[in-house]
Formats: structure tokens, sequence, C-alpha cells
């Protein structure tokens, strides 16, 4: 019964004790984003625009290229091009229920893809499918629905290089009202502050 007892008490006394040596927390971010230096910024297919404001995401996007150009850490590439990171930007209704358009092609923007015959387009030459697999999006049939896309704007950020980046889960998100509005973007603003905290982060844990 007093072994039994005497094991009982180192065993509360080893859960209870704080730990030897010093804490490391580990980056919220993976390395691969801290290693990032381009980027790809691409509307979220399930995006729709307002009837009332049928550029918003082409805006929002713009909006935010912008923000990222003046932050000035990653070069943004054009679409077709390969990219360390994909940036998916999507722009909320305020009410889910306001009707909106979606699948409509967003033109006239230098790099864009834009719909042909025979698939998509970059500029003049072909470009390779569009980020997300999705075959409910057809950019040459914009139709009117509910805007079933949030009443938020949203920022993701997903890993480059791969054939269908939006498929995968990203690997962080920011959601809030106009966060993807001139002159602030505050989306941008949160990403950069959860960068410089995550290399913070990595910095303490190499100190020996």
């Amino acid at each position: 019964m007093r072994i039994r007892l005497a094991s009982l008490l180192v065993l509360t006394a080893l859960l209870t004790s704080p730990s030897v040596g010093k804490d490391k927390k580990k980056s919220s971010l993976p390395e691969y984003v801290l290693r990032a230096t381009t980027a790809l910024v691409v509307i979220n297919p399930d995006a729709s625009d307002r009837l009332d404001q049928p550029r918003s995401n082409a805006t929002a996007r713009d909006n935010v290229e912008k923000a990222l150009m003046q932050w000035g850490r990653l070069r943004l590439v054009s679409d077709g091009q390969e990219s360390d990171l994909v940036i998916a930007i999507r722009t909320g209704s305020g009410n889910s229920m306001v009707p909106a358009l979606k699948g409509a092609p967003v033109t006239n923007r230098p790099g864009v893809i834009q719909p042909t015959d025979d698939g998509v387009r970059l500029g003049g030459q072909h470009g390779p499918p569009p980020p997300s697999s999705d075959p409910s999006m057809d950019p040459n049939n914009p139709r009117i629905g509910k805007n079933d896309g949030g009443s938020e704007d949203m920022f993701e950020v997903y890993r480059g290089g791969q054939q269908y980046p939006l498929d995968a889960s990203a690997v962080w998100r920011y959601v809030a009202k106009d966060c993807l509005s001139a002159p602030n973007v505050s989306a941008v603003e949160e990403f950069r502050k959860a960068v410089a905290n995550a290399e913070k982060l990595q910095q303490q844990t190499k100190k020996p």
C-alpha cells in the first residue's frame, strides 16, 4: 500500500512540475511560406459579384496585389506562371441573400485568364488549367443566383507548385468585413504580421 501511494505521489509530481528547459513554441506557418519569394493572386472559384458591383472581386484582387507590392516581400507572377504561394481572394456581400453574378469572366486585365472557345488563355497564349479543378465554375456561362460565398471578405494562402493548389487546404486564412478594401487592405497587413511572428518564433527556436 505504501509503495503504491509513493508511486502515485511521484507521478503527480512529474505531471504538475514545470518542464525542464526553455519552452519553444512552434511556428504557426510552415517553412515553405517563410521561404516563399513569389505569389499568384487569384479570385476564388466560389466568388460571386453583386449585381450592383459587378467588378468587386476584380477590384479586390487589384487591391491585394498593390498591397503585396508595397510590402515588397513577394514578387507577383501572372496567371499561368508557377509560384511559391497562391493567394485566393473573395469579396463578401454583407448579405448572403443578395443576388449575385456567378461565373462571370474578369476581362480587360493584363495577365488574367480569359475564356476562349477551347478553354482559357493568358493574353494571346493558351494557359494551364485554373487553380481549382471545380467543374461547376464555367466562365463562359455566368448565371444569376444568391451570393452564397459569405457575407465577409476572405483571404486564403495556399501552397503553390501544384496543378490544383486550391483543392488542398489553405495554410492561412483571414476573414473579416472589408478586409480586401483599399487603402488599408487589412488582410495583407494581418498576413504580414503572421509571417513576422512566425519568423520571430523561428529565430527563438534556433537560439541555444
